[in-house]
């Protein structure tokens, strides 16, 4: 596929500075379309997003209706497609309506629903959709909600890639890792209750990401750690990258990411990459994300249960359902350290799945083949559906 003179201006969120799945999911798909021979332009937007303040959102309206000309006012050559992360444009339905009326409208990449980000607004995220000249989402999971939700036709989905990964070697003995930003979605204070159960097993643990979004919470966990006299057990390094990253990832055995909302969760492919099996929260997107490289086990379009004991034999580790309680997953990892033959499979498993995970090459694909049509302004998908809403306590706020 060569696009023929095809521009992206691609509008991502500055205010996300550790390395979230969504910033890996934004990074990857400019490099792909770039090798597939598009002009993309990344744009990074700061602000208090998601929703954003008013000043926040006019500097998104300016960017979306900018007249796409040099300095002298020459218009550039090609057809320009704008393209903006789902966590600045959810909350700023009226700044893409107003693009939409200005002949630019602009293509949502929805990584999660608003919901998911601790936004309840509805209103704004259907409006906002319904304004786009397209919406694309980075997984089933995420689609299929967005179609439960508002109704919307015409959704697209483009699965993240993988990056290939040297095998892990793994340690003796077993060692965790659990790689995600220390926030509470992601419940790390789940996994040390689970920890400090096992303590008359051998193993070791490394909780490792972004320790600056929330700090309170970091400090929470790593004061748990202190206060269990689990040191010399666990460590809470912060955000790792390069090769003190790789060097973790070598070391492992098990991955964990428990998250209570996740639409897909690039890390569990991260971790299969590297063969290093998986647990996850059932009823997550996360379940799609165990699935992705088990050609006999497609990803369900629905958030899905934990597998059925049978299916979890084919499966790179398991989905466990929690809630508050961690005893669940005490017992799901007392089984796995405790028994040989679960590990092996759980490994085999993983390293056979590694060599059929998808590519960042085939998902710049899928979304180079939405954007490279032509689609009348007048009519974004499920605009005909539309319907005034009048919901949102942030419209009512502040006039947005």
């Amino acid at each position: 596929m060569q696009p023929e003179g095809l521009r992206v201006r691609f509008v991502v969120p500055g205010n996300v500075r550790h390395n979230s799945g969504g910033n890996v999911y934004n990074a990857a798909l400019a490099r792909e379309l770039a090798a597939l021979g598009v002009d993309v332009d990344i744009c990074p937007l700061d602000g208090g997003w998601p929703v954003g303040r008013p000043e926040d959102r006019r500097r998104l309206a300016a960017l979306l209706c900018d007249h796409d000309a040099d300095d002298d006012g020459t218009a550039r050559a090609g057809r320009l497609v704008t393209l903006v992360d789902g966590l600045l444009a959810c909350g700023a339905p009226e700044q893409l309506a107003a693009a939409a009326a200005a002949g630019r409208p602009a293509w949502i990449l929805l990584h999660m629903p608003l919901d998911d980000t601790g936004h309840n607004e509805a209103g704004l995220e259907r409006r906002a959709l319904r304004a786009a000249a397209g919406v694309i989402c980075t997984s089933a999971s995420a689609s299929a909600r967005i179609l439960a939700r508002h109704g919307l036709d015409g959704v697209r989905t483009a699965l993240p890639g993988s990056e290939a990964a040297a095998l892990a070697s793994g340690s003796d003995p077993p060692h965790l890792v659990a790689v995600a930003a220390l926030l509470p979605n992601k419940d790390q204070s789940l996994l040390l209750a689970a920890l400090s159960a096992l303590t008359d097993l051998p193993w070791t643990a490394s909780l490792i990401g972004s320790d600056t979004a929330d700090p309170a919470y970091a400090a929470r966990l790593r004061n748990t750690v202190d206060r269990l006299g689990m040191q010399a057990r666990i460590r809470i390094p912060g955000e790792l990258r390069d090769g003190a990253l790789e060097a973790e990832w070598a070391a492992a055995d098990l991955s964990l990411l428990i998250s209570r909302a996740e639409t897909f969760g690039l890390v569990v492919t991260e971790s299969i990459a590297r063969g290093v099996p998986v647990v996850v929260r059932a009823g997550t997107g996360a379940v799609e994300a165990l699935a992705a490289g088990t050609p006999a086990l497609p990803p369900s379009p629905t958030p899905a249960p934990a597998p059925a004991a049978d299916a979890t034999e084919t499966l790179p580790g398991t989905a466990v359902a929690l809630g508050t309680d961690p005893a669940p997953l005490t017992e799901m990892l007392r089984r796995w350290l405790s028994e040989p033959g679960l590990r092996t499979r759980w490994r085999a498993a993983a390293v056979a799945a590694r060599g059929h995970l998808p590519c960042w090459d085939a998902t710049a694909r899928t979304v180079l083949a939405a954007l490279d049509q032509e689609r009348p302004a007048a009519q974004p998908p499920g605009a005909a559906q539309e319907k005034p809403v009048e919901d949102s306590p942030a419209a009512q706020a502040d006039g947005q």
